[in-house]
């Protein structure tokens, strides 16, 4: 397993500033972010471009290329987590649109992993979703399979934010949910990007989750989470929102069982990108966003290269 950061968190920081304070500090990856420039979205860690898919001509991917090389810096997949599944009629024809830019960029690149949502109606019951599901990812599955690209699913339930309940904004968050996926579209350039964060708030064992699914981990996201036994109990699992009882945290400082996670890991024979992704929102300036870097580089670095036991 090889170590990289997911770029959203240095959206004031180029490419090339971000790929040499990567290669200034051993850490061998990077998943670009790839949103259109101007999209307007206003998430946040969402509207950040480190690569202009739109713009990638001949000479952009040979600059890019000769970047990376000369740094010593491989892209694990572009990253790009919009809601193709919006009920917004053409707020999915738009980012359907692009996701397909991302494809092709990622061909030109010879990089074979897509990054992305997705994506729900967050108004309708789980069940109402499966055939609009078919309906879009059917065919960009296809497509990115045609261009030698896999895509790979974050598992992020979307529903923190008042725009997003009740079902949230990505149906792909639970086993139950992938396994309909791959039933429903069974690729092997269809897989997912795994983030246990995401399993510690909603209870999964994420050793069994690897045990069950580890064919299908293309990409892996290194994110902490931290509940916070006062504020769930006075809130409940069923909060409004459920940031009343939780905080994203770097790698080592909430309740990832980190140990079991990576010999799962190795179990399986994953020997692919660990990707650090920062939001934990002690680190606000830009100084302290890149101090959060090192020291998640600092705690898993251990973990990837030595088995363990937790």
């Amino acid at each position: 397993m090889k170590l990289a950061l997911t770029s959203a968190i240095l959206p004031e920081m180029a490419l090339d500033e971000v790929v040499h304070f990567l290669a200034a500090n051993n850490i061998p990856g990077v998943e670009p972010m790839c949103w259109p420039v101007g999209s307007g979205d206003r998430r946040k860690f969402a509207g950040v471009t480190h690569i202009d898919v739109a713009k990638l001509n001949s000479g952009a991917v040979r600059d890019i290329r000769q970047m990376m090389s000369n740094a010593g810096v491989a892209i694990t997949g572009l990253g790009y987590y919009p809601n193709p599944l919006t009920p917004d009629a053409e707020e999915s024809r738009v980012v359907r649109a692009h996701l397909r830019k991302v494809v092709l960029a990622a061909e030109k690149l010879d990089v074979r992993i897509v990054n992305t949502f997705i994506g729900r109606d967050w108004h309708l019951p789980l069940a109402d979703n499966w055939k609009r599901f078919r309906q879009v990812w059917r065919p960009l599955v296809q497509f990115a399979a045609g261009h030698g690209v896999s895509i790979a699913i974050e598992n992020c339930p979307m529903r923190f934010t008042g725009d997003e309940w009740p079902g949230g904004k990505n149906l792909a968050c639970s086993p139950a949910a992938w396994r309909q996926m791959f039933e429903e579209i069974d690729s092997p350039n269809f897989g997912l990007n795994l983030d246990p964060s995401h399993l510690v708030l909603q209870h999964i064992d994420a050793a069994r989750v690897v045990d069950e699914f580890g064919g299908r981990i293309f990409h892996v996201h290194a994110k902490d989470l931290q509940v916070d036994a006062d504020r769930l109990y006075e809130a409940g699992v069923l909060a409004d929102d459920p940031k009343d009882w939780h905080t994203p945290k770097i790698p080592g400082q909430g309740q990832v069982p980190w140990g079991s996670f990576f010999q799962a890991l190795r179990w399986v024979g994953y020997d692919g990108w660990v990707s650090i992704e920062i939001e934990d929102p002690a680190f606000k300036t830009l100084e302290e966003r890149q101090e959060a870097v090192l020291k998640s580089r600092d705690f898993l670095r251990p973990l990837l290269a030595e088995p363990v036991s937790q």
